[in-house]
């Protein structure tokens, strides 16, 4: 069951849309990107695909989206949705919270003081586009929950083989930052999708919820 619905945020209003499990053993709360909105690729797989399996998802929409701008606003206005988003919420269930890119550099960042049980880390920027000098991996260690980070093989914003052995780690084969892959990759772009779809579930039955809890591993 999908539905959408606007909140107020200390940015302006935001948008959720909720994919809902009929019989949710979680919740995975989602942010997405700096330069794109809630309808990605990697964002929508896990909508359509999780509930299926136990796992309500909800997108969060920043308020810099929904008012039609072009570029996401600071960090700290980001943070505010998330935690906004999530304080509206009405659980019943273990929360994770993720996103992708910028969303998941949010996530990590909010993570504990949500009172979440994991981050889900799609994408995530360890550095900017040619300065690996510049490392992002204390803000995603800062997260203080289990982490995934699910990455693409050929992500110039963090290669796999440039995050230390110790964090838990999916990688898409042939993927860029986008989680695109090439026409003749390895895999293709459905079997990427797949690859995040079940690497997340996979990951959170194990972490989240418990061995057995959503079903099988696999997508429904």
């Amino acid at each position: 069951m999908s539905s959408q619905r606007t909140i107020s945020t200390p940015y302006g209003d935001a948008r959720l849309a909720t994919d809902r499990a009929r019989s949710a053993v979680a919740t995975l709360l989602l942010s997405h990107g700096a330069g794109n909105g809630i309808d990605t690729r990697d964002l929508e797989a896990l909508a359509r695909n999780l509930p299926r399996n136990g796992i309500t998802v909800i997108r969060l929409e920043q308020p810099w989206k929904v008012a039609g701008r072009k570029v996401a606003t600071p960090p700290a206005t980001l943070d505010a949705a998330l935690t906004t988003a999530a304080s509206s919420l009405r659980l019943q269930t273990p929360l994770v919270v993720g996103g992708r890119s910028a969303g998941a550099r949010s996530a990590a960042r909010c993570a504990r003081d949500l009172g979440a049980v994991g981050c889900l880390a799609l994408a995530f920027p360890l550095h900017p586009p040619g300065r690996p000098e510049k490392s992002r991996l204390p803000e995603l260690r800062g997260a203080g929950v289990p982490t995934l980070v699910i990455q693409g093989e050929r992500d110039t914003m963090g290669r796999p083989e440039a995050f230390p052995a110790d964090i838990d780690l999916s990688v898409v084969p042939g993927a860029d930052h986008g989680l695109k892959v090439p026409a003749r990759g390895a895999v293709s772009q459905d079997e990427a999708m797949e690859i995040v779809v079940e690497s997340a579930l996979e990951w959170m039955v194990r972490e989240i919820t418990g061995a057995g809890a959503a079903g099988n591993g696999r997508p429904a």
